[in-house]
């Protein structure tokens, strides 16, 4: 049963509040893209990398992959998660393929082999780490709310997933337009497929604001990961 990795990298990041899509920035002076590629393309599972960029960065974007011991093909990516997604997984060949956010440059191999394994079990796999923290709401003003929320149950969704193939493209087409998408689990899940949740990885960070970026380089630099 051969496998893909996609690697979503079409958004803009606009809460880092740089004018360069945040994939591209550096992490200990490796581009965050460069980091996620090479962690997905280094588990001798994966058959193929397919990177999914915004019509305008298609260059970039193959630019900022490093050498890889597998094939690679740059694809552009649509308006929304589900477009990208969808464009992702059509391009890709595998019967398994896990989608990952180019945000995360972290993953392990283990983590990766967790899902995939998962994946080609039950055809549908998603990493989870439980809610540890107190959860309360916060009302319009700012102030917290007296009730506190059941953290019971609740659990923080991490990428990469991963689906049968033709489960996740089905998913996604059937994936009412007008709702944007939170995860790829959300599509397959809407169709009535059960997806199966694994262990996370809490090191497994993603990359969202300056102060996640700064986190990062101090993790590459101190678990010297190149």
């Amino acid at each position: 049963m051969t496998a893909s990795a996609v690697l979503l990298a079409a958004g803009r990041g606009r809460r880092m509040g740089q004018d360069v899509n945040k994939v591209f920035l550096p992490v200990a002076g490796v581009p965050i893209l460069s980091r996620a590629a090479a962690a997905l393309a280094a588990v001798p599972e994966i058959d193929e990398l397919v990177v999914v960029a915004h019509p305008e960065e298609l260059g970039a974007a193959a630019q900022a992959l490093p050498p890889l011991h597998v094939p690679v093909r740059v694809v552009a990516g649509g308006a929304e998660r589900q477009d990208s997604a969808l464009a992702g997984v059509s391009a890709a060949r595998g019967d398994v393929v896990l989608i990952h956010d180019a945000a995360r440059p972290f993953p392990s191999r283990l983590l990766i082999e967790r899902v995939l394994e998962g994946a080609r079990r039950s055809g549908a796999c998603i990493p989870v780490i439980p809610e540890v923290d107190t959860l309360r709401r916060v009302d319009d003003s700012g102030f917290a709310r007296p009730e506190s929320v059941d953290r019971a149950g609740l659990v923080r969704v991490q990428t990469p997933q991963g689906f049968a193939r033709e489960v996740l493209i089905a998913a996604l087409q059937a994936w009412h337009a007008e709702a944007l998408l939170p995860d790829d689990a959300a599509a397959v899940l809407a169709i009535g497929r059960p997806v199966i949740a694994v262990a996370g990885d809490t090191w497994n960070i993603k990359i969202t604001t300056p102060a996640d970026l700064e986190f990062a380089g101090r993790l590459a630099s101190s678990l010297r990961i190149v």
